[in-house]
């Protein structure tokens, strides 16, 4: 069984960046929560700066819908690419 991988890119683009985005959302309605997350964005992703605003937010999820969409894409490709070869009989 092989997976579709537009499925899987969107998919992990949307919840990876949806992750962020909701964290991001709540952290402007009740300042400290999701501080540590927020960091890891800040850590991983240059351009943004950490918790701020909602232009923050945005930047932030957009960075996040990116990697998680090319995460998700190498997943499926490379879980597609050991699925035939493992159907052709090679050592997997």
């Amino acid at each position: 069984m092989r997976l579709d991988v537009k499925a899987l890119t969107l998919a992990a683009a949307i919840g990876w960046g949806g992750c962020f985005f909701v964290v991001g959302l709540a952290n402007l309605v009740w300042p400290p929560y999701g501080d540590a997350w927020l960091e890891l964005g800040r850590a991983i992703y240059p351009g943004y700066a950490g918790p701020g605003g909602f232009g923050a937010v945005i930047v932030v999820t957009l960075y996040a819908l990116l990697d998680g969409a090319v995460a998700g894409a190498v997943v499926a490709w490379l879980y597609n690419a050991f699925v035939v070869r493992s159907a052709q009989g090679g050592a997997a």
